[in-house]
């Protein structure tokens, strides 16, 4: 049957991409954008996509937004894992208050069903690389990542809303690469190690999935997912001295690098400041991002595969398929 189906954070690097997967389908396809939103990640589809101005900060546009609509897909979100505190009055807007108020505005529009688009963050991490699956009891407090904070309340907020009513599924994509990932989100690392800003690696390991079995993945959700249940949406485990390693095949980037234990990154990085050296490394390299790649955030997906169909690929074809759109848009 025919349905209006609406994406919040359509310009970003999933949303972009769900829109572009929606509107080959037979539904009518609207983006949640702001007056400020650039429409780069469009290009080609402009004509096939309805734009809504609105905000999730805002609830007011979200009413008016999700008028009508019979779907959402909620992806918006403020992706932000460096240290600084002045950003967590942003983090807790959109991620928590902003979902709040995407589910407040779905009930009211009596939408039919909603796909809240969480993290991996939201689940947790593993201290010893055994994959961890969605029933696993969140343990990022341990860490005190804003960002992770901050989606593990926003699915709190989703369950709120299922228990008033609310028909709506959770996903939890991994580590995202691939084509559309034009503020380099994940793909910050290819960069970094193709312009030789890695020199080292730090000592955890993360799930790697592609953004096109992410957004299969999400739609099917919308399909055939079980309400108030959450899937994880993962790839391959690996080290990030493993994923260094591909990138630096992929890219014939220089594969020399060594390991970095957390204790010694505070130390090293004072000494990078104190030579003004800093610009030349990576801007992944924080206490806050090394904290959290100390850890394995390693995760089983079987759920996703046995009840959404999920696809699977190595690790490889994502990182190469990423870096050849970044060079064939200039941005590398």
């Amino acid at each position: 049957m025919h349905k209006k189906v609406l994406v919040t954070g359509a310009t970003g690097f999933i949303g972009s991409r769900l829109v572009r997967k929606l509107v080959s389908g037979d539904n009518e396809v609207y983006a949640l954008v702001r007056k400020s939103s650039s429409l780069v990640s469009f290009s080609g589809i402009l004509d096939r996509v309805r734009l809504v101005e609105g905000d999730v900060t805002d609830p007011d546009s979200l009413k008016k937004a999700f008028e009508g609509m019979d779907r959402i897909y909620h992806s918006a979100g403020y992706t932000y894992m460096g240290g600084d505190s002045s950003r967590d009055a942003t983090l807790n807007a959109i991620n928590v208050q902003g979902s709040r108020n995407v589910f407040d505005a779905a009930l009211e529009a009596g939408v039919e069903r909603v796909v809240h688009v969480s993290s991996i963050t939201a689940v947790g991490f593993s201290s010893n690389r055994k994959p961890l699956n969605e029933s696993f009891t969140w343990n990022f407090d341990q860490i005190q990542l804003k960002y992770a904070e901050t989606k593990h309340l926003a699915e709190e907020e989703a369950q709120k809303a299922v228990a008033r009513g609310l028909d709506c599924v959770i996903v939890n994509p991994a580590f995202v690469f691939g084509a559309g990932d034009v503020n380099f989100n994940a793909g910050r690392i290819i960069k970094d190690v193709y312009e030789g800003k890695m020199p080292v690696y730090p000592l955890g390991g993360v799930s790697v999935v592609d953004v096109e079995i992410v957004v299969e993945t999400t739609i099917r959700a919308m399909e055939v997912g079980r309400c108030g249940e959450r899937y994880i949406i993962g790839g391959d485990n690996i080290s990030y001295k493993q994923l260094a390693g591909t990138i630096s095949s992929v890219t014939g980037a220089s594969a020399f690098r060594f390991p970095l234990p957390f204790w010694m990154a505070s130390p090293l990085l004072y000494l990078m400041k104190r030579l003004n050296f800093r610009k030349k490394v990576s801007k992944l390299f924080n206490l806050s991002m090394f904290r959290v790649a100390s850890e394995f955030l390693y995760f089983d997906s079987s759920k996703a595969i046995r009840e959404l169909g999920m696809k699977s690929e190595p690790h490889e074809f994502s990182i190469r398929r990423a870096f050849e759109w970044y060079r064939k848009e200039g941005l590398l």
